[in-house]
């Protein structure tokens, strides 16, 4: 038997609730690889999943959320892991669909893992997590859009998340000015402890304009918030430069128009983190490794336990998660 946090659902109500308890193997889904977690995280989506009406990703209760986690392979049908294999898991709607990271082992498919690259443990790969992909991902994305660090400031919407956290310093590590854009005046020292040049309120961005064009700030932009914010931006992009779009926080909408895109060439470019194919997650993972400081990855991180999950859920779905959370599930 071990621990897991386990949504149940009253049938009289309708909705679901947390539940700390004690699970056995044969109370798992079906899956090639059984891993021993080790750490897991709290993301946008974890939010939703813990929430009583799962946020609409869950369908199917009993449930074990958690969209990530690593930890150490137990067994393994599958000829490319074996017993011992330290390994991380996000996506492919583990914690959604399937069961996920919150309990202390998991049973999944081999072509979910990828193996936890050198000079990673497996709980500075779950400060990463989602997230820092994401991040990883965007910077990528901009950079084979012709991003380097002699074009100007890049902009950081939504910057003391999680995404926007990892995005930071990453480009800060690379060489580039970041502008970090946030609707909270206290992180400002986080955010300049993370390699911020500038501080931008979040009230300076998020008001739409009548203007389809205005100067030219910024040379890339990494955005987690979309809506009025993410049209306002694209108005300020520099001729040629992108937007890594990677969340929604300020609403899916898009009030703007295709002026930018056509009279200074901008990119609005899609990221995705869940469906990313094996070679590209590798490739996100080994530039992680090499280029996030891992100094100010920990500055980012939030320690917690299974049972602190219900109340982050609740608070990360409010806005009020700084950073990264990492779960210690067998604690």
């Amino acid at each position: 038997m071990f621990n897991a946090l386990v949504m149940e659902k009253d049938e009289a109500t309708g909705k679901a609730a947390p539940v700390l308890k004690q699970i056995s193997e044969s109370d798992l889904p079906e899956g090639e690889v059984t891993v021993a977690v080790e750490y897991s995280t709290v993301n946008y989506k974890d939010g939703l999943c813990l929430s009583s009406h799962g946020g609409g990703l869950v369908r199917r209760y009993p449930h074990v959320p958690g969209i990530d986690f690593a930890g150490t392979v137990e067994a393994s049908s599958d000829a490319r892991y074996k017993p011992g294999d330290k390994v991380v898991l996000t996506g492919w709607r583990v914690g959604e669909a399937h069961w996920g990271g919150y309990a202390q082992k998991a049973h999944v498919r081999a072509d979910w893992l990828v193996p936890l690259p050198d000079g990673l443990s497996t709980r500075q790969a779950m400060a990463v997590g989602t997230a820092g992909l994401t991040a990883m991902l965007s910077v990528m994305a901009l950079e084979d859009h012709g991003l380097a660090s002699a074009h100007g400031p890049v902009l950081v919407t939504g910057a003391a998340g999680g995404v926007g956290s990892v995005a930071t310093a990453i480009l800060a590590q690379l060489g580039h000015e970041v502008a970090a854009v946030t609707g909270r005046p206290e992180s400002a020292e986080y955010l300049t402890g993370l390699g911020a040049t500038q501080i931008v309120a979040r009230e300076e961005l998020n008001e739409t304009v009548k203007r389809p064009l205005e100067s030219e700030n910024w040379a890339g932009c990494v955005d987690a918030v979309g809506g009025a914010m993410l049209a306002r931006v694209l108005g300020q992009m520099k001729y040629g430069a992108s937007v890594a779009a990677v969340g929604l926080a300020g609403g899916a909408n898009l009030p703007a128009t295709v002026i930018p895109f056509l009279l200074r060439g901008v990119n609005l470019l899609g990221i995705d983190s869940v469906m990313q194919p094996y070679d590209n997650r590798l490739r996100a993972w080994q530039r992680i490794a090499s280029d996030l400081p891992m100094d100010k990855l920990e500055a980012m991180v939030r320690p917690a336990t299974l049972g602190d999950l219900p109340q982050l859920g609740a608070d990360i779905l409010a806005g009020q998660v700084q950073g990264r959370v990492v779960v210690d599930v067998n604690t």
